[in-house]
């Protein structure tokens, strides 16, 4: 009997096997095709590289919050060291990575919010959540950032403890536990995952009765990255300051979400106006599943015909949309989700957990300085109304049918995310007008392509690190991609010394980081003339300054530093500075 149920198992896995290479697969090659195709278009010498210049602290042996500084923990730094194993180049490799986690993030919210298995799912659904991970992009820079692993690290841990739960997977909760333990570590917004977490391992509704010893256990788990990162923190003799880097930045609760409601769209058509309809959708299909049993098969019809329309809606809030970065459909559709968890709580006859959690990593996703918009998260809220919308009672569609349907709503989601970026790549200029390639610069930039201003930029980097040679290299304020791609050290404890970057006693470590520096001699320090918006702009950079040339000054600590260096005054290209050669 135990080898034929052997057998059995093996004859059962041998298809969900191969659907599992078959959905990896899949996802590597949308990941590729996109970088490929979009991903390697643009450069923005401010943000792309942040993530990656701690990465490269970190395999040099700095520790976080004590070597070097910032209002976020650093987990990010250790997540992205994947990214060094990718047999690509480096920037290359790491927007290969970051459309990984975002296809995975998209497949795992959509498991949790369906309570399924991505094996069980036909062809529609499968190109439907492909789809959604392309509205998922919109025209979001393919690069490492703290904000994509928070969303990557919450939706996949949900998903596995959800799972976990629901077939009694040791393994699964574990590891759910563990991501959403390790999302605090790279963005303290993404902290309200791990209490949501925890009602979901208490009040699970398919959840064996709760031990104590257990729950203890699952607590560790959930508590383990944090434990360790503050631990060895701690051990190095940061805490103090870690709390004070952590705790002083400006708070943002996300106001825009609910600002919403009371701001003026002049010169547009307002977005409030598409919740409306979807609501009284919600109404009337709510309604007539109640009395479906009444109303008989024109219920059945009415259901399906307003269904139609909330779709109609949702798809038109989307093109309008145009996969504008910073415009408001993401939180229309955010909007339009929370709507669709009251149809949810209505046919299903229960708490709408599972909407409500999305909505509230939505929320979490928003708590940004730079980018307070829930848009990584555009493609799940779309897929959630449609999924809410859909008939309980209506058969699936043939294979064949339900595959053309997902296949033309991918490439139509591909031709508007390509259109929008060829119009308006990130920070950069038009796709025509990325004529330069800087891998002809750097190596680890190799396929990257911009415009001339940001070419000119970059090359007169190189330029400088090769006319003034030095192991200790910065160049202020916000150029973080040097130290990776370039492979120098850079001696200051940020990396992107912003004004609102510099928490706790970070003006202070970096002013006593160039009093050291100028002892120890054997530095560049360049500071910029040209800002990074006029690089945006594909302005002019000069060929060459003055030693003296007034340089951008984004807070008084770039002045402090200046005040204690007294090498030798150099120009180099648009840059200029102070060079003290070893001693």
């Amino acid at each position: 009997m135990a080898c034929a149920d052997d057998v059995d198992i093996k004859e059962r896995s041998i298809p969900a096997t191969r659907k599992s290479v078959l959905l990896a697969a899949g996802t590597a090659l949308l990941s590729a095709a996109v970088v490929a195709r979009i991903g390697r278009f643009g450069f923005n010498p401010t943000d792309q590289g942040f993530v990656l210049a701690q990465v490269w602290r970190v395999l040099h042996g700095e520790i976080p919050q004590v070597d070097f500084l910032g209002p976020r923990p650093f987990g990010s730094a250790y997540l992205h060291l994947i990214d060094q194993l990718v047999p690509a180049p480096l920037m290359i490799g790491s927007s290969f990575v970051m459309m990984v986690q975002l296809t995975v993030a998209t497949f795992a919210l959509a498991a949790f919010l369906t309570g399924t298995s991505p094996l069980d799912w036909g062809p529609l659904r499968l190109g439907l959540v492909f789809t959604a991970a392309l509205v998922g992009l919109n025209t979001y820079p393919l690069m490492a950032w703290h904000t994509v692993d928070g969303v990557f690290l919450v939706a996949v841990g949900w998903w596995l403890l959800d799972s976990g739960l629901r077939s009694g997977s040791r393994w699964r909760r574990l590891l759910g536990l563990f991501c959403l333990g390790f999302a605090i570590i790279v963005k303290q917004s993404f902290l309200f995952a791990a209490p949501i977490g925890l009602l979901i391992l208490l009040f699970h509704p398919t959840a064996p009765p709760k031990k104590g010893w257990r729950l203890l256990g699952d607590v560790l788990v959930l508590g383990a990255a944090p434990s360790l990162y503050f631990g060895v923190v701690t051990v190095a003799g940061g805490l103090r300051s870690a709390i004070a880097q952590l705790s002083g930045g400006h708070q943002t609760w996300g106001e825009g979400l609910f600002l919403f409601w009371t701001a003026e769209f002049a010169g547009r058509a307002d977005p409030r106006t598409y919740v409306f309809p979807v609501l009284l959708g919600v109404f009337v299909i709510a309604v007539a599943f109640q009395a479906r049993e009444r109303l008989g098969d024109f219920g059945r019809w009415l259901r399906i015909v307003t269904a139609a329309c909330v779709v109609a809606v949702v798809v038109f809030v989307v093109a309008d949309g145009g996969f504008e970065h910073a415009g408001n459909w993401p939180v229309t559709l955010l909007w339009l989700f929370s709507a669709a968890a009251i149809l949810d709580a209505v046919v299903r006859r229960r708490l709408p957990w599972r909407y409500l959690a999305i909505a509230c990593l939505g929320w979490m996703a928003s708590l940004s300085w730079g980018y307070p918009l829930p848009g990584l998260l555009a493609g799940i809220f779309a897929l959630g109304v449609l999924e809410a919308v859909r008939p309980p009672d209506l058969p699936r569609p043939p294979a064949l049918a339900g595959g053309v349907l997902g296949a033309t709503a991918f490439v139509l989601a591909g031709l508007l995310l390509m259109s929008a970026h060829d119009k308006a790549p990130y920070a950069d200029r038009p796709q025509g007008e990325l004529t330069k390639d800087l891998g002809e610069i750097a190596a680890p930039m190799r396929g990257v392509r911009t415009n001339t201003s940001v070419y000119t930029y970059v090359a007169q980097i190189r330029g400088c690190l090769d006319r003034y040679p030095a192991s200790n290299v910065a160049i202020l304020p916000d150029n973080p991609f040097v130290a990776p791609v370039f492979g120098v050290r850079n001696p200051f404890p940020l990396d992107w010394p912003l004004p609102m970057e510099l928490t706790g006693d970070s003006p202070e470590r970096m002013v006593e980081a160039a009093e050291r520096l100028d002892r120890e001699g054997n530095y560049l320090v360049l500071f910029q003339t040209v800002k990074a918006v006029s690089l945006t702009a594909g302005g002019p950079v000069p060929d060459a300054v003055a030693p003296d040339a007034p340089t951008i000054r984004l807070s008084g600590v770039e002045d402090r530093i200046k005040d204690e260096l007294t090498g030798a005054e150099v120009s180099c290209g648009s840059f200029a500075g102070y060079w003290a050669p070893p001693r």
